[in-house]
């Protein structure tokens, strides 16, 4: 069976540096905001061209508090997509606003910049463009909006560590920009964690408080804040593994390209770069009429595939009232359509080749 992801793989490569980091903060006996949080928010946001980095414990959190830091609440709107996982809108309706959603992008199926301005209100207050599957959200039109009519950009950089958007890397372009380090990230702790990245002091010292409690003394609570801390194993883990983050992207588009080469011809719709973006591939998704056929056919012949994502955010139950007046047509389309396939840096070239034939063989089935 050839697995969708292998942490098996990653960890083999560097369990010297792994094993090594994490004995150090065990011997060191600081495990809550020590010296490996703040070096890694230090390397982190240089890493993505922003001057400061809060660590917490989720991209969910990031992407929350980024909000909450931002001032946003009840009564507000924040402008996003349905196609994406439900932490982007849940983060909106912790801090009591409400989702507006507009259509993606048939291609990139990222947000549509045309879509966004006809959603605008007196109560729109941010845009969060998601930086899908590792291919950047077209961001010079966002921002041309966003300043236009005097609205925060957020970031969801949660599935593109390293993606660049005109040589910039997603997380810097935005007023704040947010990251997963879920396990299976393109960089991923042993657990949960995240991080914001600014170039905005003033964000940077209430980000600070809001993840601690609200505290910058001990026990000394200047705002009503919460608990979410990035735990020091995470980040001198996470430290290791960026060191390593350009090589793996670069594997990963090896792999794309080479998936690209291979199923050439073949009547899918792989995915694609536009020239403004470097993609890095956090997922490698195609797109087929009969999505579910394929999966079936791939699982039959040893090959584990996921749906990223098969209802989008506006169809699941407690989201569905937030979806009036919104035309999210190639949204409804495409999570129908959309397969991806096993993508991880150790993917090894008969594996790629493998999956390819059986792709192919379904193809040729398909048309008899």
């Amino acid at each position: 069976m050839i697995p969708f992801v292998d942490l098996k793989r990653e960890y083999e490569e560097i369990k010297a540096e792994i094993d090594q980091a994490i004995k150090g903060v065990i011997k060191r006996g600081r495990f809550i905001l020590g010296e490996e949080v703040e070096r890694f928010e230090e390397e982190f946001s240089k890493f993505i061209g922003a001057r400061y980095g809060i660590a917490v414990n989720s991209g969910s959190d990031a992407l929350y508090l980024a909000l909450r830091a931002l001032g946003i609440g009840e009564g507000d709107e924040v402008i996003t997509v349905s196609y994406t996982f439900i932490s982007t809108a849940d983060a909106i309706i912790r801090n009591g606003a409400a989702p507006v959603f507009v259509d993606i992008e048939p291609e990139t199926y990222t947000i549509d910049p045309h879509q966004i301005e006809k959603r605008i209100t007196r109560k729109t207050k941010a845009i969060i463009p998601v930086h899908i599957y590792g291919h950047p959200a077209d961001m010079d039109p966002i921002i041309e909006i966003a300043r236009k009519h005097n609205l925060f950009v957020v970031e969801d950089a949660c599935q593109a560590h390293g993606a660049e958007y005109k040589g910039k890397r997603v997380g810097s372009i935005g007023d704040l920009g947010c990251f997963s380090f879920y396990p299976t990230k393109n960089l991923g702790a042993y657990g949960d964690g995240g991080i914001v990245v600014t170039n905005n002091m003033d964000l940077t010292k209430r980000l600070r408080k809001l993840r601690n409690y609200g505290q910058d003394k001990k026990y000394y609570h200047d705002i009503s804040g919460v608990n979410s801390r990035l735990d020091e194993i995470q980040a001198a883990i996470l430290r290791v593994k960026l060191r390593h983050l350009a090589v793996w992207n670069q594997r990963r588009r090896a792999i794309a390209e080479f998936y690209k080469r291979l199923l050439e011809g073949v009547d899918l719709i792989l995915p694609i770069e536009r020239d403004y973006a470097k993609h890095v591939y956090h997922l490698y998704v195609i797109r087929d009429k009969r999505r579910d056929v394929l999966q079936a056919h791939l699982r039959k012949n040893g090959i584990n595939t996921l749906i990223h994502y098969p209802v989008p955010v506006h169809m699941q139950r407690p989201y569905q009232h937030f979806k009036k007046r919104a035309l999210l047509s190639v949204t409804e389309q495409i999570s129908r359509e959309i397969l991806s396939l096993p993508m991880h840096p150790w993917l090894s070239g008969e594996e790629i080749k493998k999956i390819a034939i059986q792709v192919k063989d379904y193809e040729r089935a398909k048309q008899i």
